[in-house]
């Protein structure tokens, strides 16, 4: 009797911990998928081989334009989070440097974080506004948001070099600025103008912290710096540099200018493959 009134109490006794121990333990979270997926803020940037000048024994600088709208630059438009989204907020939170529209040599002053917080929401408004109440009308200034899908394309500068010491022609992009799309008070088009520059040499530690859409593997988890390095975008070229300073529209227009964008893009494979004799 006495062996059994010992078990019971035991039986009692442990009952009461695991009770106690399943309010102490917090409840596991969610879990929005089929597995625990690892960030890419864990994988860091690819590093880059050091080149030397007395290596460099071919260079061209060109610009080319990004635009989203084209198939292949979709993940620049994922609503989740933009990639002009992505760069803004890091400009505002001080995490990368951005200069002015006009700067895409990296010299001068970086804007400040409410110059940068104030760009692309345009001139204020005023909007007439009816008391629901008295049904007196008067006028309000409305002061406009930036409006991320404004942002339609995205010029990019990059050089092209040949490296002797390894023999490779390798590319490395020098800046970005997302390009904003000026839209009247009437809808009316007005034309492109760069929100600011992004020196990208920067700006690719935040980049690689920064999971990127991909539209064909939903199980690679690449970076927004993976993208660039891998070249998984669409463009086509704007400008060479040449001792006139010249951008291409402005001496050839139609598709006389994609033509001589394509032949730009074909001069910097035909020096590669010149090179090498078969």
């Amino acid at each position: 009797m006495k062996l059994n009134r010992w078990i019971l109490t035991l039986s009692a006794t442990v009952g009461m911990f695991i009770a106690a121990q399943a309010q102490v333990l917090p409840e596991e979270p969610k879990r929005d998928g089929a597995y625990d997926e690892e960030t890419v803020e864990e994988k860091g940037i690819i590093e880059y081989d050091h080149i030397r000048d007395s290596d460099v024994f071919w260079k061209m600088r060109v610009w080319r334009i990004v635009d989203v709208r084209e198939k292949m630059n979709l993940p620049f438009k994922y609503p989740k989070e933009l990639f002009v989204t992505i760069l803004r907020d890091a400009a505002i939170e001080g995490t990368i440097s951005v200069y002015s529209q006009t700067d895409e040599e990296f010299t001068g002053t970086p804007m400040t974080t409410d110059e940068v917080a104030a760009l692309g929401g345009g001139e204020p408004d005023t909007q007439l506004i009816v008391d629901p109440i008295t049904f007196e009308e008067r006028t309000e200034i409305v002061k406009k948001e930036f409006n991320p899908e404004n942002v339609t394309k995205y010029r990019i500068k990059e050089d092209w070099i040949f490296d002797m010491e390894t023999s490779t022609l390798v590319v490395r992009i020098i800046g970005i600025a997302p390009i904003l799309e000026v839209i009247d008070a009437e809808g009316n088009y007005r034309g492109d103008v760069p929100l600011f520059w992004v020196y990208y040499p920067e700006a690719r530690t935040v980049l690689s912290q920064h999971q990127v859409f991909n539209p064909k593997n939903g199980g690679a988890r690449n970076s927004w710096e993976d993208l660039f390095e891998m070249r998984y975008f669409a463009s086509y070229i704007i400008k060479k540099e040449n001792v006139y300073d010249r951008r291409i529209q402005d001496y050839l227009v139609g598709v006389d200018a994609l033509y001589e964008s394509d032949n730009i893009t074909n001069e910097i494979f035909d020096f590669e493959q010149n090179l090498w004799e078969y």
